[in-house]
């Protein structure tokens, strides 16, 4: 007997241009793998970004997990059978989400660290906020769970893509001067023995792609999105 398709529940508004992109991605991979005009069940709730942004800038990590869990109880109690977190830098709250649910949570540093692991590169770059670059909540995750050597961009290169995220990218701005300052920064991690570099900001891969540069980059949203749907399809 063919297995029932489950629910997804995304957390999304960080930004509301990363949630659009999961939501679209989600739906393509489940016409991809069902065919015909399947399309995802999912649920999401939406959080006020502009409130994120300020308690990350306060380094209020306790704050901003009390709204997640909410978001994620929500959705549980909603019907939904898994929950992701549209982000990579919110992330940072995972273990409170994960404890204050009783369905399973996936997170965005395992899908991705799996889809590196399948490549053969040892060695990756990580672009992201600062908080994604700096704090050990990722690097440290892919190094202990998938023996991944993750290296980072410099002082002033992080606050270059930094700043680009949170003036640009989350408001819908894509410059072809930013792009070609994240290509520049990608080649200087590529120089530093990067073998493929980790969009680590789900807004990253609308302004940069593989095409733009010479090592794979790997996009956490899709990868994240994609895993999401092949779970609820049963297609793990």
């Amino acid at each position: 007997m063919k297995q029932q398709m489950k629910t997804i529940g995304l957390i999304g508004g960080m930004s509301w241009e990363s949630s659009k992109v999961y939501y679209e991605l989600i739906n393509r991979r489940t016409q991809e793998l069902l065919g015909g005009s399947h399309s995802s069940k999912s649920i999401m709730v939406t959080v006020d970004f502009s409130e994120i942004e300020k308690l990350s800038f306060q380094n209020d990590w306790v704050g901003i997990g009390k709204i997640m869990v909410d978001a994620a109880q929500t959705l549980e109690k909603a019907g939904a059978d898994i929950v992701i977190l549209c982000t990579n830098t919110i992330h940072i709250v995972s273990d409170s989400i994960e404890n204050n649910i009783s369905i399973p949570f996936l997170h965005i540093a395992d899908t991705t660290g799996e889809a590196i692991q399948n490549t053969g590169v040892d060695k990756v770059g990580l672009l992201g906020t600062q908080f994604t670059m700096e704090k050990d909540f990722y690097k440290g995750y892919l190094s202990e769970r998938y023996n991944l050597d993750v290296i980072i961009p410099d002082d002033e290169d992080r606050k270059v893509i930094h700043d680009i995220i949170y003036n640009e990218l989350v408001k819908g701005q894509f410059t072809e001067t930013s792009k070609e300052k994240c290509k520049t920064i990608i080649s200087n991690l590529v120089k530093k023995g990067a073998e493929g570099v980790i969009m680590g900001c789900t807004e990253l891969p609308i302004l940069v792609n593989e095409s733009d540069v010479t090592v794979p980059l790997f996009d956490t949203g899709k990868i994240h999105a994609f895993n999401a749907v092949n779970w609820a399809v049963g297609n793990e």
